[in-house]
């Protein structure tokens, strides 16, 4: 097995003992992402939508260190602290993805770290060079 631990200081450090993601083969494995602002580590607001974009913005920094974009992510876990935030977050994930969508479930949780009400992590396939 072909396993590299991918790092970009364009995201948030790891904050436990995990990897920001896991590349193996063409199947990049990203950890969760909270809306902290990798410059500073501190939480992006207090306003779900803004959360929401800096996750994103931090996936897209993980996935653009790893060789691909966020459009190759083909598995999203989208972790919020309520769900009635979903089509909000519907609204600002069509924002950053175009069809084909990836596979995707939005599941509620009790709480997430350092206060953030949402987490997203995920698969990407990064595409073939032949």
């Amino acid at each position: 097995m072909n396993k590299a631990i991918i790092s970009t200081d364009q995201a948030p450090a790891a904050i436990g003992t995990y990897s920001q993601a896991v590349k193996v083969g063409t199947a990049v494995y990203l950890s969760g992402q909270i809306p902290l602002v990798p410059e500073t580590m501190t939480m992006v607001s207090e306003d779900f939508a803004e959360q929401t974009h800096q996750v994103f913005k931090n996936l897209t920094a993980v996935c653009e260190a790893a060789g691909g974009k966020l459009q190759d992510m083909v598995k999203v876990n989208i972790f919020l602290t309520d769900l009635s935030n979903f089509a909000v977050v519907n609204e600002i994930m069509s924002q950053y993805f175009r069809t084909p969508y990836p596979a995707r479930a939005a599941i509620g949780v009790k709480e997430l770290p350092k206060g953030s009400q949402i987490e997203i992590d995920g698969i990407m396939e990064l595409p073939s060079t032949n």
